[in-house]
């Protein structure tokens, strides 16, 4: 039983630190797209469900630490791609386009190769410009809503400082405190506190699919599975890519018609549970994955409430704490594009495409983000090539 304490624990930290750290941005997200409330929750409730599922099935089978969460990165894209649809079936066919792409990554392995060769400054300068508006957000709030905005910050910045892991789980607390003295306990009330999976059936349209569905596929393989993969063999384990694209493939396009908008490998909650801190004994890390499973179950349990607080919340105050979440995430993507000073130029000019939130014949900006970024590199790559060669 001692054994057991450490991967145990170690797992159940690793739930709670995903949830809390992103179901803000996930309930955001698909209300940007046109989900309800009920739909929202639901969403976050198949979410964790499956994300259970993956969590305790393979570790099981494998025996090594493989671990699952929803596509942070995706549901970024989704807050920021409001203005493409309002019409959550449309997105809801977008979402099941991007799990079948992931199912076909892991079928045939030439797929997943020209994905994840897309070049490092067009997909970190992309997922860049998706973020940039949102952590823009703590800066409006801050103005819009300071007697409610800046405690969360300002609880942001302390535990930023003294326990990062910590510091968007408190300064969600805190703005949660600050909804309910500003809007009282209705919002505990609502029908959607008790969570149920809603069906939603999917619409096929072109146009969301090119502006939602594929840059959705390319953020959640470029932006969590490529990391994922990376973290788990930076811990001595080769995870078999077949079986977890294929299963997280299957698990998004099942739950996409309950509000699944992409399911992958974890990164940062992964490097917890494969590293000494779950287990002295590499062989028994797993256990901390299992257990991390069994508390999405028991996670996805609050999402009706998670879902109520968050409808209760004025959107620029959640916004906020979103754009709190993800300010690691924009350093991380910037840094990674801008790291080659011969491809700045091709990596700014994408990051202000996407960022600019530009639709062109109803497509949004991340989509033609990546083709202006790779219409510059190849221009200059080929100025550079006849440079070389007198």
């Amino acid at each position: 039983m001692k054994d057991l304490f450490q991967p145990v624990t170690t797992g159940v930290v690793a739930a709670l630190t995903g949830f809390a750290s992103s179901f803000v941005i996930v309930i955001a997200g698909l209300r940007a797209v046109g989900a309800t409330d009920a739909q929202a929750a639901s969403g976050l409730l198949a979410l964790c469900v499956l994300v259970a599922a993956l969590c305790i099935a393979l570790p099981w089978y494998f025996r090594i630490p493989i671990s699952f969460a929803w596509s942070t990165p995706g549901a970024a894209l989704l807050v920021a791609a409001g203005a493409v649809t309002d019409d959550f079936g449309a997105a809801i066919g977008a979402f099941l386009v991007c799990g079948v792409l992931i199912v076909l990554c892991g079928l045939w392995p030439a797929l997943s190769r020209a994905i994840t060769s897309i070049p490092k400054p067009l997909a970190g300068a992309m997922l860049a410009g998706i973020l940039f508006p949102i952590c823009l957000a703590p800066v409006t709030a801050a103005i819009e809503q300071p007697l409610l905005a800046i405690p969360v910050i300002l609880v942001w910045l302390l535990l930023y400082r003294l326990a990062p892991a910590w510091a968007v789980p408190a300064s969600l607390l805190v703005a949660g405190m600050g909804i309910a003295v500003t809007a009282g306990t209705g919002w505990t009330t609502a029908t959607s506190v008790v969570p149920s999976l809603v069906f939603t059936a999917p619409v096929f349209d072109p146009l969301v699919i090119v502006s939602l569905g594929l840059p959705l596929f390319v953020v959640t393989m470029a932006g969590q599975n490529v990391p994922g993969f990376v973290v788990m063999t930076t811990f001595g384990y080769r995870p078999p890519p077949r079986p977890i694209l294929v299963g997280s493939g299957l698990a998004t396009v099942v739950g996409s018609v309950f509000g699944v908008h992409g399911i992958n490998l974890a990164a940062i909650t992964a490097a917890l549970m494969a590293s000494p801190e779950a287990h002295r004994d590499p062989e028994r890390r797993w256990i901390a994955t299992m257990s991390s499973g069994v508390g999405y179950l028991v996670l996805g349990l609050c999402a009706g409430l998670a879902t109520a607080l968050v409808a209760a919340s004025p959107p620029v105050l959640i916004i906020a704490v979103a754009g709190l979440a993800l300010l690691g995430a924009l350093v991380t993507s910037l840094t990674g594009a801008l790291e080659e000073p011969r491809h700045r130029i091709t990596a700014i000019a994408t990051f202000l495409v996407t960022a600019s939130g530009i639709s062109v014949l109803g497509v949004g900006s991340p989509f033609w983000g990546l083709v202006v970024g790779g219409v510059i590199m190849l221009w200059l790559g080929r100025g550079r090539a006849r440079r070389a060669s007198t």
